[in-house]
């Protein structure tokens, strides 16, 4: 099977949108993909659109078919890809099955959600649709589910409470320095630990803005690739996974089992190991999930990923893996279907040595990119093309 590889990327302006339309972000990253890749929307064959709820939020479905119309990509196949909060990185492997296939030498994928023109409330009952039937009917929500995860991890760990908030420091500090993030400014421990309790112990900064945008990824067989470019990222492996869809029913519920599970099946198709990955996103839309996607995925002994963010080992300019340069959803934001494609978005532009003043020293990097509480998961590994 040919290695699959990204050619280009484009990522909108991360955050409240007024005046514009799903399509028009969709359509706005669409094009500068193609831009940036130095492909013709006539040669996009496969054309995927990862989008949750673009129907409930503001009831426009059909909204692949009209990308490719509104990008002038006809006849290209289109196909919507919805998977929750991680539709952005099941649009990643779509696009991949795509081409490592045969079925297509060029295919576009673009996610992007509209969501800031709904109230709070609005748009948390439309996220809170996810949850099982059993579990919503009982007014449940991702944010109760983090703060009763956050409060057992911490007590059953000894983690001190500020280990959540180094997250969000962390991850604000690292979106200063990305254009397209929602909130581009710092924090200190103190404003986020004095923060409005939200879900306790969990308050306003561990928590992810409500967010629009869009970002888009260009794939194609590396032979392909070859044709346009000299410097490219190929997807060196790819996997996902589910868990329980009732989080009461894990048999621990500080395991994220579909983090391990896609983990693993990445790892092992590109043959590389938790030790050799260079730099990582990870899906913190609340704080303590970072802890939990560094422990599922090997980076840290379960309990003990805490002690890391301590020690500064994910820190960007200093830390040994940094996580999160992008701001990570915390600070860069979170369109739900945007948020996955975003997170390849910026592995690609890292193994590129375009992130500006984000940009570590790194080969190879992964991403991972969360549904519901768990609920699914798709890991990815890239490399730069050697």
């Amino acid at each position: 099977m040919e290695r699959v590889a990204i050619i280009g990327a484009s990522m909108t302006q991360f955050g409240q949108r007024e005046g514009e339309w799903v399509l028009d972000l969709l359509a706005e990253a669409g094009l500068e993909c193609l831009e940036d890749s130095g492909v013709d929307a006539s040669d996009v064959e496969h054309l995927y659109v990862s989008n949750m709820a673009s129907g409930e939020f503001e009831g426009q479905t059909g909204i692949p078919n009209a990308l490719a119309h509104d990008i002038d990509a006809i006849p290209a196949y289109t196909q919507r890809v919805d998977q929750t909060s991680s539709s952005g990185g099941a649009g990643i492997y779509a696009a991949w099955q795509s081409v490592a296939s045969g079925a297509s030498d060029m295919t576009m994928l673009v996610g992007g959600e509209k969501m800031t023109h709904r109230t709070t409330g609005e748009a948390t009952d439309v996220i809170a649709s996810l949850t099982h039937p059993v579990e919503y009917k009982h007014g449940v929500t991702l944010p109760s589910f983090a703060g009763l995860t956050a409060r057992h991890y911490l007590e059953r760990f000894d983690a001190p409470r500020e280990s959540l908030a180094k997250v969000a420091v962390k991850n604000h500090k690292n979106g200063v320095d990305n254009p397209h993030a929602q909130f581009q400014k710092e924090i200190d421990e103190e404003t986020a630990l004095e923060s409005p309790i939200v879900a306790d112990p969990l308050r306003l900064y561990d928590f992810c803005p409500i967010t629009d945008g869009s970002a888009a990824l260009m794939l194609c067989p590396e032979s392909v690739a070859e044709e346009y470019t000299d410097d490219y990222v190929v997807i060196s492996g790819i996997d996902g996974a589910t868990d329980t869809h009732v989080v009461h029913e894990r048999e621990d519920p500080t395991v994220m089992g579909g983090v391990v599970e896609s983990g693993k099946g990445a790892y092992e198709m590109s043959g590389y190991g938790p030790d050799d990955i260079d730099v990582a996103e990870l899906h913190d839309m609340f704080t303590i999930l970072e802890f939990l996607q560094m422990e599922g995925l090997g980076f840290a002994e379960q309990g003990e990923a805490w002690e890391l963010v301590e020690d500064g080992y994910t820190e960007r300019d200093t830390g040994e893996l940094p996580i999160n340069t992008s701001g990570g959803l915390k600070s860069k934001g979170h369109p739900l279907g945007a948020s996955g494609v975003a997170q390849g978005v910026e592995i690609y532009e890292q193994l590129m040595g375009e992130a500006g003043p984000r940009q570590v020293d790194a080969d190879v990097g992964l991403c991972c990119n969360v549904g519901g509480f768990g609920n699914c998961v798709i890991t990815t590994i890239m490399e730069a093309a050697r």
